[in-house]
């Protein structure tokens, strides 16, 4: 795993690329489920022989890789490594929308995927996702999002809360793009919006293994995202989920700045042990309650508002196939699977 990825320095302009095929690695446009219209992308990395699925996605301003020809499969990717471009990106089209549908972008490309290479996965159920920085954002608010889809999740130096990010950012790297990205409302404008796109409002949703890793000195995404979110976590009685690496005195405009080998190594390694010991699927309860913010996918439906700007709570059962709101009801789309 090339850890630049997460690191925000490479920043294409918009590609034309055509779609394009190597031995081991492939360039593939697919649909978006929810947005007629728009072109979506995923760089693939095949391995030399069947394995599970990894997917992951970029930093906060980055793209996915550009395509190479590859007649060698990549001896430090075992996974079939598949990297989401998300709508409005460098190979895609559409307009970004700060972890609203731009995870079921993610979606997407995993049912593709899995319809492309059956044959390089063991079990196309067993499915781990990965992501640093912006990608990091990804990986908080997909792990209650789509709480039954992967068999752990990992965030890198990850925002979990994207109002504090917003008051937080006083040079205003980012702030800008949240502006244009949420429809230039302000966290006080609609807080609501904001919760609804932040991985820190559906830590209760959480049932798959995270591994976490922030340096104490991050100064683009601070410490306190990860410290929230674990902390939350463990107040809910999910901290046997949680597996928290804080890399001290690391971090400063780079996320990995000021780091020694040892702290580099658990950060190349601390994410792929957390995998190896859990080749198996995860299995949302029978019966529960579950925090929309403006969507919850899982195994057996999907619910989705009206406004992805809101957040709802529901109880749902899978034996009778029923959902209630527990908070007021909300237009909605629902499909039973």
């Amino acid at each position: 795993m090339k850890l630049e990825v997460y690191e925000d320095s490479v920043r294409l302009s918009k590609q034309n690329a055509k779609a394009q095929s190597s031995p081991y690695c492939d360039l593939v446009y697919y649909e978006s489920s929810v947005t007629p219209d728009i072109r979506l992308a995923m760089l693939v990395k095949k391995p030399a022989k069947p394995s599970y699925m990894l997917v992951g996605t970029h930093g906060w301003h980055m793209s996915m890789p550009k395509f190479e020809h590859m007649d060698e499969p990549d001896p430090t990717m075992p996974y079939l490594y598949v990297q989401v471009d998300m709508r409005g990106r460098a190979f895609s089209t559409g307009d970004q929308d700060c972890n609203g549908l731009e995870l079921i972008d993610v979606f997407d490309a995993v049912q593709e995927a899995k319809r492309l290479y059956a044959d390089l996965l063991i079990d196309p159920d067993i499915i781990y996702f990965e992501g640093g920085s912006g990608g990091g954002g990804n990986a908080f608010a997909i792990a209650g999002k789509f709480p039954d889809m992967y068999a752990t999740v990992t965030a890198m130096v990850g925002i979990s809360d994207y109002a504090v990010w917003y008051r937080d950012d006083l040079v205003g790297e980012f702030r800008d793009d949240m502006d244009i990205w949420l429809g230039g409302k302000k966290p006080e404008d609609d807080p609501e919006l904001y919760a609804s796109r932040s991985g820190v409002t559906t830590v209760e949703n959480v049932i798959s293994p995270m591994s976490i890793i922030h340096g104490t000195t991050d100064e683009r995404v601070p410490v306190c995202h990860s410290r929230d979110f674990v902390g939350r976590a463990v107040g809910l009685g999910k901290g046997h989920l949680m597996h928290y690496d804080e890399l001290v005195n690391v971090g400063n405009q780079a996320h990995w700045g000021k780091a020694n080998a040892d702290q580099m190594n658990i950060v190349s390694l601390a994410p792929e042990l957390l995998r190896l010991r859990n080749r198996k699927p995860v299995f949302l309860p029978a019966k529960g309650e579950l925090v929309v913010a403006g969507y919850v996918y899982t195994k057996h439906f999907r619910l989705m508002l009206s406004n992805i700007g809101k957040v709802a709570r529901i109880r749902y059962d899978l034996i009778s196939k029923t959902i209630e709101f527990i908070t007021p009801e909300i237009p909605h789309s629902l499909t039973w699977l």
